[in-house]
């Protein structure tokens, strides 16, 4: 899939882009929480201005191409193939500029049984191009808020990206991977990585928590995000995080491999 006509196809046969199952009901409903400062979808983010339930609506209409009419309250929601398109060049542009100097980098997701191959296909040709690809804080454990009160999750690493296990699971797969918003994991992270004197990533790759958080604390940062996820696109409109590319974040794993090489194509570093 080496042409972007070719991979807006895909994106819309595989409802990454386009109509997509994400509803509207979920989004408004996490864009009315983003403008009421809810921690559960800020995402690690602390805005600087104060934006309200219509400024999200517009921003996420620019940046996404969902509606940005406030009477559509129903359906599923639209993402813009052509923005999506548009954003992974621009996210190959930073992967490119990060290998051409061999600068550390990090990865991690919130959205293991999705997206892991994703970010793998990533990390592998970002250490062949002879950036370091950070692994700290292995095994380290981080209490985190659920929907079923505080629980333990583990930080590992699989093919060179970190998520979130249950305690006690091991294996080089995502299983016992959890899905996550919080940005716990990359706080965490990236205070180990501190603490021990380096390196610290110039660049982090990742969704949700991973992103923002990383974004918040001054670290550049590109990502993935749904329609329904409005911190990331704030964090980028207020400067924090550099490229924030618009999809579907649920769909089978196998429909982001056409991705992950059309960007290592577009960042040269397909090998």
């Amino acid at each position: 899939m080496a042409g972007s006509g070719a991979l807006r196809a895909h994106l819309v046969e595989a409802r990454l882009a386009g109509r997509i199952a994400t509803t509207r009901e979920q989004s408004l409903r996490r864009y009315r929480l983003f403008a009421a400062r809810d921690p559960r979808v800020l995402l690690g983010l602390d805005p600087e201005a104060d934006w309200s339930f219509g400024e999200v609506l517009r921003l996420m209409g620019r940046r996404c191409g969902v509606s940005a009419d406030p009477a559509h309250t129903s359906g599923r929601d639209v993402i813009d193939p052509a923005r999506t398109v548009a954003a992974l060049d621009a996210f190959a542009g930073r992967l490119a500029a990060v290998a051409a100097r061999r600068l550390p980098v990090l990865l991690g997701t919130g959205h293991p049984h999705r997206l892991l191959g994703f970010y793998a296909a990533l990390a592998d040709a970002l250490s062949a191009a002879g950036c370091p690809v950070l692994t700290p804080a292995y095994g380290h454990r981080v209490d985190m808020a659920t929907r079923f009160g505080v629980r333990t999750r583990v930080v590992t690493y699989v093919r060179g990206v970190a998520l979130m296990r249950e305690t006690g699971v091991r294996g080089a797969s995502a299983e016992g991977g959890v899905h996550t918003h919080s940005p716990l994991p990359v706080r965490t992270v990236l205070g180990v990585a501190a603490a021990a004197g380096g390196p610290l990533p110039a660049l982090v790759i990742g969704d949700h928590g991973w992103v923002c958080g990383a974004g918040q604390l001054g670290i550049e940062a590109v990502g993935l995000a749904d329609s329904d996820d409005p911190a990331p696109f704030v964090g980028q409109a207020e400067g924090r995080l550099s490229t924030v590319v618009p999809l579907d974040d649920g769909v089978r794993s196998v429909h982001y491999r056409p991705l992950a090489r059309y960007v290592l194509n577009r960042s040269c570093l397909s090998g």
